[in-house]
């Protein structure tokens, strides 16, 4: 692999900082506090969680490893953070799982949309978030003490959240809160820009868009549109695809089923991008 390459892999995953956010979680870092990432889906939580682990282990080998993302579901139970003991021939193993790996080596764990796990996985990381910063593995009888790089990070939406979902007042006094929310138009016209190569006009218009939907917010319709989704319309245009067409098929489709809601996103789309 050449030496330009090798540079190419060992930059930091792209991230516009829009406040004084990385200043904050290197901060926390400093002192190894556990971080919550407030936020709707798809305004660069996750973008964030790596660019910060990448500046952080940057001195590492492979820095990019330094983060084990979890996912969180309703059927993420402890033993899939924790681990397992498997098959493996005529032996029973054990399997580090993902939380435990971080644990022993010292990475950042990120729980993305902790709210979604089990009870049980929740309960499981408030020993890890205090002076004792250790985990118990029951089925292997020990606790393990957390390796000094470790760090916890947790996410979660707060707007889509219901009184069942809703994380706990003991979990989140657990962790230092970082606010995020979808970028302003200008910032989120050089993110598209920059992740998809598109022009600044149509990167510009795509952000206007954004902003036109979300303002419908609280007017019968409840969703914003991520920046994540925006990307893939710049994608398609990208492709060739038609602009209408690509903000169609990954807005107003993707955001909604009603009709009269997927009428009132083509509107905005067909304002910004008329056809000529």
């Amino acid at each position: 692999m050449s030496a330009e390459k090798l540079e190419i892999a060992d930059e930091a995953p792209y991230y516009l900082p829009l406040g004084d956010e990385v200043e904050i979680f290197l901060s926390a870092y400093k002192k190894r506090l556990p971080v919550l990432l407030k936020g709707p889906t798809g305004c660069g939580k996750t973008r964030f969680v790596e660019h910060v682990a990448h500046k952080i282990f940057a001195s590492r080998k492979t820095p990019q490893a330094s983060l084990q993302t979890i996912s969180c579901h309703e059927d993420l139970s402890a033993t899939d953070m924790v681990g397992r003991y498997l098959l493996k021939g005529e032996e029973t193993v054990w399997q580090d799982g993902p939380l435990t790996r971080a644990v022993r080596e010292g990475t950042i764990c990120y729980l993305d949309e902790i709210v979604e796990a089990r009870k049980d996985s929740t309960v499981l990381i408030h020993s890890l978030t205090d002076h004792r910063r250790m985990l118990p593995v029951e089925k292997l009888g020990v606790t393990l003490d957390a390796h000094p790089d470790f760090l916890l990070v947790i996410s979660y939406n707060p707007g889509y959240q219901s009184l069942l979902k809703d994380l706990k007042t003991s979990t989140r006094q657990r962790f230092v809160a970082i606010e995020f929310d979808y970028p302003k138009p200008s910032a989120e016209a050089e993110i598209i820009c920059h992740e998809t190569g598109l022009d600044s006009d149509r990167s510009g218009r795509l952000a206007l868009v954004g902003e036109k939907v979300r303002n419908l917010q609280g007017h019968g319709f409840d969703d914003g549109v991520s920046t994540r989704l925006l990307i893939y319309a710049a994608e398609l245009m990208m492709a060739g695809l038609d602009p209408l067409r690509a903000c169609e098929v990954s807005i107003v489709k993707a955001l909604s089923d009603d009709e009269s809601v997927q009428s009132g996103l083509q509107e905005i789309a067909s304002a910004v991008f008329p056809v000529s």
